[in-house]
């Protein structure tokens, strides 16, 4: 019996490219919320740019990672860049691994995210504190625990509209 390495065997549709932006931009403005930031709150954005740099390397790439972490940069007034490069070099290891990370569970899955959502938190908080900033403490890298845990519900809300139905239409083609 042969493995499947996406997980399930459940054949998925063509993502609809609306669909990837829309999802995209809904992250962006959950991000950009006024929301109080001394409660951990998980970065929506960074878990939809690994989704779909996992799901479809091609389409989002590093620049568009660039382009939101840029936006997120100047909402926030933070130094300019920051978000930017965080968000770079996570789509880059999201890419990098992408073929790895398809072949195991929602859940174990979580845990190759978790690494580089930690390391993405690690670099906007080094940039933070090599500008002057102090350093908020450990408990703040809970957020990326938070997020990485969020992966499998993630996975589940995003892939849902690709999936076929359960039962055969005889009048559809697949």
């Amino acid at each position: 019996m042969a493995i499947n390495p996406f997980g399930n065997s459940e054949i998925l549709r063509p993502v609809n490219p609306w669909f990837i932006l829309i999802s995209l931009s809904a992250a962006l403005l959950f991000k950009l919320l006024p929301l109080d930031r001394s409660w951990i709150t998980p970065d929506l954005l960074a878990l939809v740019l690994v989704f779909w740099n996992i799901r479809q390397p091609r389409r989002i790439g590093i620049g568009v990672a660039w382009c939101f972490g840029a936006a997120v940069d100047v909402h926030t007034a933070s130094v300019f860049g920051e978000h930017a490069l965080a968000y770079t070099l996570l789509s880059y290891f999201a890419i990098t691994i992408h073929r790895r990370v398809m072949w195991f569970s929602p859940v174990m899955q979580a845990a190759h995210i978790f690494p580089l959502l930690l390391a993405a938190q690690a670099i906007t908080v080094a940039i933070r504190v090599m500008f002057g900033g102090i350093f908020p403490g450990p408990w703040m890298f809970a957020e990326s625990a938070l997020t990485a845990a969020l992966w499998p519900l993630t996975q589940f809300l995003l892939l849902a509209p690709q999936k076929l139905p359960q039962h055969r239409d005889n009048d559809r083609p697949i």
